[in-house]
This record gives structure tokens, C-alpha cells and sequence, in this order.
């Protein structure tokens, strides 16, 4: 079973995935932690490297390259990043989208990182935007569609084992016979 998990950061992307990684027993893979990876071995901290992506479209690609010969190769996964759902693509048996309001993914990023929130939301809104511009300009992808999510979840309004257990009951209540159609993703992209 191929799971993915994507959303906005702060969402609970990397919580949610670990979550049902262990209640599935399957092995999470994370795009933040392969981007981690990919910018300590390049000598950069994250957020350089970030900013760096913004000048140099390998760095992207490399990363979705990655992701996307993972979804391929793999099963019995969750792979969690922003981008999971579009790039494992008809490889997924579920694609779930996690987001909040920006206020609440700003606190819970400042919290994390130890920042103003108000500071971490402003931050959160220019990182977002500057990634849906790459995506579309990269791979015609719209990151505000979400139709190709089977469910799309707003984190805020429920505390992570709920939306575990809703996550779960989508995964158990499914029927094969009864499904009218998973929505296909239909990019071309050039990873």
C-alpha cells in the first residue's frame, strides 16, 4: 500500500505521516528530510538551500526525482512532502491533503523553530508562494488543486490522533467495488 501525505508546511504533514506509517507498519519516507539531506551534503543549511532553489531548478528536480522513483520502486510506504500526491501520481492507493489556516501553521512552525510567530507565518507565506510559482513554472502544476487528493483535511480543527482515525477509517471503509474512480494525475513533467 502506497499512502501519501501532502499540505503546506505546518500542516502536520510529518506528525500525520509518521502516525500512519506505524499504525499501517509501513515504512514514511519524508521530502523534507531527503531536501535536509540533500542540502547538508551540498554544505547548506535548509533555508540557504531553499533560497538557492529559487535560482537553481536542479535542486528541485533532484529532490522530485527522488520522491518520484520512490513512489515507483516502493510499497508499503507513506511518502510525505508537499508535492507526494502529484508525484507518485496513479502509484498511490490514497492520496491525502493536510492543511490549516496560515496563523496556525505559523505558530505551529514557530514553535517548532522557536520564532515570532508572526514572523514564521510571514515567512510560511513567502516560501509557499515562491514554491507554487516554481511547480507551476517547473511541472504545470497548480498545488491549489486539490482534486486529485481522495480527502483533504483541515488540521486545526482536530487533534492528530482524530485525524489519524480519519484518515485510517478512509483507508479501512474502502471498497474496491464500489469505487467510481480514482482521480488520475495527468501531468507531464520532466523530473
Amino acid at each position: 500500500m502506497l499512502l501519501t501525505v501532502s499540505g503546506p508546511p505546518g500542516s502536520g504533514k510529518s506528525t500525520t505521516a509518521e502516525l500512519l506509517a506505524d499504525t499501517f507498519d509501513l515504512d514514511h519516507i519524508s521530502g523534507g528530510d531527503i531536501f535536509r539531506e540533500l542540502a547538508d551534503e551540498r554544505g547548506y543549511t535548509p533555508l540557504e538551500f531553499n533560497k538557492l532553489a529559487e535560482e537553481n531548478d536542479e535542486i528541485d528536480r533532484d529532490l522530485d526525482r527522488r520522491l518520484r522513483e520512490i513512489a515507483v520502486a516502493e510499497d508499503n510506504l507513506v511518502l510525505e512532502s508537499r508535492l507526494a500526491g502529484w508525484l507518485a501520481g496513479d502509484e498511490a492507493d490514497f492520496r491525502f491533503w493536510l492543511d490549516a489556516p496560515p496563523a496556525v501553521r505559523g505558530e505551529r512552525i514557530a514553535e517548532r523553530e522557536d520564532k515570532d510567530p508572526d514572523r514564521a507565518t510571514e515567512e510560511t507565506k513567502a516560501r509557499e508562494a515562491s514554491e507554487a510559482t516554481r511547480y507551476q513554472e517547473y511541472y504545470g502544476i497548480d498545488i491549489q488543486d486539490l482534486t486529485i487528493y481522495d480527502l483533504s483535511v483541515n488540521t486545526a480543527r482536530w487533534e492528530p490522533d482524530a485525524v489519524l482515525d480519519m484518515l485510517v477509517t478512509a483507508v479501512g471503509e474502502y471498497d474496491a467495488a464500489g469505487d467510481e474512480g480514482q482521480a488520475t494525475v495527468s501531468i507531464e513533467y520532466e523530473l
